[in-house]
């Protein structure tokens, strides 16, 4: 078995754990908070995941990349002003988020509350960016597994601990709930710190090659913001998507409260059980990067063919049968979660969406490992404009959720095309796969 195969299948595995405590996360959520509830939630959701982009300005990926780059005298040096440069980072954004957060309209609807748990993710998010880099950088996978594991393991304990002891009112469960997701993020953060420092006392121990801050500054600037500008585009289009769909609602006749409701049902529920088996493809997606960059480099472009099909072998196995099994069972799996037809629904014409992001993700890993980033990037600003021109236009009519559907299912399929034959037309071969390589880019 190659190497490969070897670490997705270990990724999958962790995935596959994380994702079932994840689900009954998303369970107890629900039957907690309600549909409405549900929906408050999923919109502030988005937020904090945009906290967490900025916070840590893609530093693990640039640390690890450094770290795995250099030799072992070099990283005491780099560690050092990497942590010097997150610190400052941190007191910035810390400054800067005391005059913004108070004042965004959107915490009006929270618990007063709410607003500082934003500001307290900041610190959390910084050190915990820098050790996770370093682990990562040096392979130690387990670590990296063990804190993913831990971070949903705590939230979940802590939520059915507290809910089970207590009774509030909504805004109440509400913050409780996005408590516990922020104390679960200090747990790892701890752990990692504290795993961190017994291996930085051995570091000491070693020689090590001084470094010039400027030369870590650009070292970890010239990954980090480009990775940064990525996913700050993704985490602002989807803080924005709830606004949107509740404002293309609102148009068709449907009450506030309802259109509340009814996107607490589809990103609550239909979208929690549709990408449970999302976890496969991110995994496809971290294993792809360094296995397609080395075979790139190397200008292997018959094993490059071979990697592909094998992706879309591997997505195809899982993801078919997968929303198959949605399509056919949605009423009992949607009523885990809520006594709903309009949850059943929204996960049944939701299959295409879900089955095209299963191909989509692992491809986002393949046009990175072929130096294709910017592609990446433009071919989700062109299919994410197109979706949410579709998604306000169909929704505002009397087709009102399953408008915003349609438009989310055709902009998922404007996006695989692009990754797709771009994907082709890099490594020289037809749709098909099954021409021979013709030229080289």
């Amino acid at each position: 078995m190659n190497t490969f195969l070897k670490g997705l299948i270990f990724l999958v595995v962790a995935a596959f754990i994380g994702e079932c405590v994840e689900f009954f996360i998303n369970l107890v959520l629900a039957r907690q908070l309600g549909e409405h509830g549900m929906g408050l939630y999923m919109t502030i959701l988005p937020s904090i995941f945009l906290v967490v982009i900025l916070a840590s300005l893609e530093l693990p990926i640039s640390i690890s990349k450094f770290i795995a780059e250099k030799k072992e005298s070099y990283h005491q040096s780099m560690m050092k002003h990497a942590a010097r440069f997150a610190i400052k980072l941190m007191f910035a954004f810390i400054a800067i988020a005391f005059f913004i957060v108070p004042n965004v309209p959107i915490f009006d609807l929270y618990h007063p509350m709410v607003k500082w748990l934003f500001i307290i993710l900041i610190p959390i998010v910084s050190f915990t960016s820098l050790t996770r880099g370093y682990f990562m950088g040096k392979q130690d996978m387990s670590k990296i597994a063990l804190s993913n594991f831990m971070r949903k393991a705590v939230q979940l304990l802590l939520l059915v601990v507290i809910y089970q002891l207590f009774s509030f009112e909504l805004n109440t469960s509400i913050l409780i709930a996005l408590g516990t997701l922020i104390g679960s993020e200090l747990v790892v953060c701890i752990y990692l710190l504290h795993a961190f420092y017994i291996k930085w006392q051995v570091v000491k121990q070693g020689k090590y090659t001084v470094l010039t801050k400027k030369e870590v500054h650009k070292n970890l600037l010239a990954v980090s913001l480009p990775t940064t500008g990525m996913r700050l585009f993704h985490a602002l289009t989807h803080a924005y998507q709830p606004f949107l769909i509740k404002a293309a609602l609102l148009r068709s006749g449907v009450s506030e409260e309802m259109a509340t409701e009814q996107f607490g049902l589809m990103t609550g529920v239909a979208m929690s059980i549709g990408f449970f088996p999302a976890f496969i493809a991110h995994s496809l997606l971290i294993a792809l990067i360094p296995t397609v960059s080395e075979a790139y480099e190397r200008k292997e472009f018959a094993r490059l063919q071979k990697i592909l099909q094998q992706v879309i072998l591997i997505t195809a196995l899982y993801g078919i049968p997968a929303v198959v099994l949605f399509y056919f069972f949605a009423d009992p799996l949607t009523h885990i979660f809520f006594q709903s037809s309009s949850a059943t629904l929204y996960l049944q014409i939701l299959w295409p969406y879900f089955l095209i992001h299963f191909f989509v993700i692992p491809m986002q890993a393949y046009l990175i490992g072929l130096g294709l980033v910017k592609d990446a990037f433009f071919h989700s600003v062109w299919s994410t404009v197109f979706q949410f021109i579709l998604m306000f236009v169909l929704g505002s009519t009397h087709l009102q959720m399953q408008g915003v559907i349609i438009g989310m299912n055709f902009g998922a399929v404007l996006i695989m095309m692009l990754h797709y034959l771009t994907i082709c037309q890099k490594i020289g071969v037809s749709i098909w796969l099954k021409d021979p390589i013709k030229r080289y880019y």
